[in-house]
């Protein structure tokens, strides 16, 4: 039948039997391992009309170019096609990395231009290669015009790169509003998108609307929805998914268990939490570090110990995490030796890797805890990175809870030499001098404030300055960042 356009017809997937000529060239191409051979490959192809015309060699050479991380050839073959078969194009959209270095919508636009039409499966494989948000409104435009503007799996796939893409998710969240039905795919994904930007409230709000909605939840929604109760402290509604968990019968496997562990330690109830892991098949360094982590946070440094000695004795190898965790454990306990044990353990090398700067943190807070300053200080000294403002943060308080003005003036004007337009720190600073009767020194500082324009928040005093110190370099921020 002859096209009405008067151009030729698109290549089409075979339907015969490979001959053997092309049977030895899939296997050549199926088996490369070389990028330098896929070279010789394309010159191969193009020479051989009856190779270039069939589209499972050329799409098995492009998925090559995509393994081998070698896309030149396999964007140079597409350029000389006449007039490719979707499913080639798709090939080569599934060839292209998550992130690659340049759009795939001018490949999108040529294909266009050769007079071949998308289908379903088009755009989702193009919108995993896409990053900026000009881009995803590019191709949602083109979704529309192509007709597909209300299809599930594509809507589905154009959502999960605005959530990925959207910083304030203003376009996913008008995407899902224009979906008739979302289906649960829809729904975990604005459950998920809210939970990752720490809007965990309206994670929580999307999740009670999805059941309003009758949609039934899967494994991925209430990992996610377990995610956000944590986050919120959400006790009740993580109670409820754990009950539904159990009514459906479904396995507490890894993923999940390790979520319900994280919730409940959060939340506060550690033992709900260990009853959770000791139903638990299997495990992973992160449901251990869930419950350590808890126990941490809970201050209760002698049972969290016992729970990393119990890891290490059942071979499973601790993360940067854990350690962090176990710090914070000491710290809280003042279990300074076995803290400072563990400490030069990572330093040696024992986990495969060094103390990152949440680990130095970890450490200064135990030794400032515990009344060890000088020792905290040369730690503090001899980081190998530059040590910032928490890290000081944490040694400034230990100071003022052991009175050492001499060190508290020292720390504070690394402090002020660290951030030097932060208000904050010279208002400690002058408060400092004023406490050790250096009144002289006190009003210099903060004439130097008025001079340079920094102005402290209204309405704030010297207690709610060191309060929000306390609440900046809090353990609880770090375990924060580390869990």
């Amino acid at each position: 039948m002859t096209d009405p356009t008067g151009l030729p017809p698109p290549l089409r997937p075979p339907t015969a039997p490979p001959r053997p000529a092309v049977a030895r060239v899939l296997h050549a191409i199926n088996t490369c391992t070389s990028a330098a051979a896929l070279g010789p490959m394309r010159g191969g192809i193009l020479r051989d009309p009856a190779l270039l015309r069939n589209t499972t060699v050329v799409s098995a050479f492009f998925l090559a170019c995509g393994r081998l991380r070698s896309l030149d050839p396999a964007l140079a073959l597409f350029a000389s096609l006449p007039r490719p078969h979707v499913f080639v194009f798709n090939s080569l959209l599934r060839s292209l990395p998550p992130a690659p270095t340049c759009s795939p919508l001018p490949l999108f636009r040529h294909f266009l231009g050769l007079g071949v039409r998308p289908n379903r499966y088009t755009f989702p494989l193009m919108l995993t290669s896409l990053s900026s948000l000009r881009d995803l409104t590019a191709v949602h435009s083109q979704v529309a015009k192509s007709g597909f503007a209300r299809d599930l799996h594509v809507q589905n796939a154009l959502l999960a790169r605005y959530a990925a893409c959207d910083t304030d998710l203003a376009h996913a969240e008008q995407l899902f509003d224009e979906m008739p039905c979302p289906d649960v795919v829809a729904w975990t994904t604005m459950i998920t998108a809210y939970r990752n930007r720490g809007r965990s409230f309206q994670a929580l709000a999307a999740f009670r609307w999805m059941s309003v909605a009758s949609v039934a939840p899967n494994r991925v929604t209430m990992v996610s929805a377990l995610g956000a109760c944590a986050a919120h402290g959400a006790l009740n509604t993580g109670i409820w998914i754990h009950q539904y968990v159990q009514k459906q019968g479904w396995e507490l496997d890894v993923v999940l268990g390790t979520a319900l562990v994280d919730m409940y330690g959060k939340c506060g109830h550690i033992a709900e939490g260990a009853r959770v892991f000791s139903e638990m098949v299997e495990r992973n360094v992160y449901t251990w570090n869930s419950i350590i982590g808890a126990l941490a946070l809970a201050q209760d440094g002698e049972t969290a110990l016992q729970w990393f000695f119990q890891m290490e004795t059942d071979g499973v190898r601790p993360d940067a995490v854990t350690l962090i965790c176990v710090l914070c454990a000491c710290a809280h306990a003042g279990f300074v030796d076995i803290g400072r044990k563990i400490f030069n353990s990572i330093v040696q090398g024992k986990y495969g890797f060094q103390p990152g700067i949440k680990h130095f943190g970890c450490m200064v807070d135990l030794l400032s805890r515990s009344g060890h300053l000088d020792d905290a200080f040369r730690l503090v000294e001899t980081m190998p990175s530059q040590p910032n403002a928490v890290i000081w943060g944490l040694l400034l308080r230990g100071c003022k809870a052991r009175g050492d003005s001499i060190l508290s003036e020292h720390v504070t004007m690394r402090l002020v030499e660290l951030e030097p337009e932060n208000a904050s720190h010279y208002v400690l600073l002058a408060n400092l001098y004023a406490g050790t009767g250096r009144w002289l020194e006190a009003e210099e500082v903060l004439k130097w404030m008025k001079k340079k324009g920094l102005t402290k928040d209204a309405g704030w005093s010297l207690k709610m300055l060191e309060d929000s110190l306390s609440k900046y370099t809090s353990d609880g921020d770090l375990m924060e960042c580390a869990l």
